[in-house]
């Protein structure tokens, strides 16, 4: 299937609940009504952590990624904003607690994820299997990206040096580095993964060739998807199959007041299995 086909939808719905992902800059939530809508839907934890920042635009990033967090996940579950209670594993991963009897709106478990770079925000929420997601803009710097590098593999870090100095360097930087992070985050370990431990093999714009797990992982348990929302923006999506029929993929585009349709992709075949 060709990259244009995972883009725009090509393939057929697969009767699996989609996989929903959410990307959403600051600006598409005016600051007055961010923090209004802080005030009735986050939880005492969040408020507490809101009023740590020193900065009003760490603030404000904070308070957008939360209030969108309690929005999906209102839309997905039926759960209502303010009632929504959210856990966090002992390595810091956040997690939906169901109600007792499952989901107002059908099932018994929902993964989501998040990740935010400067004022974007992507979030990930999938049915019964495990989710990561993460997102990075290609204006880091270059001293932010070397260091970056230096936790791959050999194999990856010669594949960065072939390439060209500047964007086209920067960019398989954090191609990399947003796939290893969306793996790690949906298997909930975080930076506590060496990333060298697991390798990727890319194509040249866009799709993972070849994926090495770690020695305790199966790389058909995986499949991984790349996206860039935005120009000057990468993101990547690592969504557990376990073998199984893959679901769709459904990406939202802006704060979700409402149901416009998204864009309908399909996740591409396991790599290296």
């Amino acid at each position: 299937m060709t990259a244009r086909q995972l883009e725009h939808g090509g393939g057929r719905e697969t009767g699996l609940a989609p996989v929903t992902l959410w990307f959403c800059p600051n600006d598409d939530l005016a600051p007055g009504i961010t923090a209004t809508l802080a005030t009735y839907w986050l939880d005492e934890r969040e408020q507490e952590i809101a009023g740590r920042f020193l900065f009003e635009r760490d603030r404000r990033q904070y308070l957008v990624a939360h209030v969108l967090v309690r929005r999906v996940l209102a839309l997905e579950t039926g759960i209502p904003e303010a009632e929504a209670i959210i856990w966090r594993s002992s390595r810091g991963r956040p997690f939906l607690q169901a109600p007792v009897g499952g989901l107002p709106r059908g099932g018994n478990t929902l993964d989501f994820n998040l990740s935010h770079a400067n004022a974007y925000h992507l979030l990930g929420v999938a049915r019964d299997r495990r989710i990561g997601v993460d997102i990075e803009r290609l204006d880091r710097g270059e001293q932010a990206l070397a260091a970056i590098s230096e936790t791959f593999a050999p194999a990856e870090r010669d594949w960065i040096a072939a390439a060209v100095p500047g964007r086209p360097r920067d960019r398989r930087v954090l191609r990399l580095w947003t796939l290893k992070e969306a793996y790690s985050k949906a298997r909930g370990l975080g930076l506590g993964l060496s990333f060298d431990s697991f390798t990727f093999t890319l194509a040249e714009d866009r799709g993972v060739l070849d994926f090495r797990p770690p020695a305790d992982d199966s790389a058909a348990r995986w499949r991984f998807l790349e996206i860039e929302p935005a120009p000057e923006v990468v993101a990547a999506v690592a969504v557990e199959v376990d073998g199984g029929r893959p679901p769709s993929v459904h990406l939202h585009h802006g704060f979700p007041w409402g149901r416009a349709a998204p864009r309908r992709m399909v996740l591409p075949e396991p790599a290296g299995v």
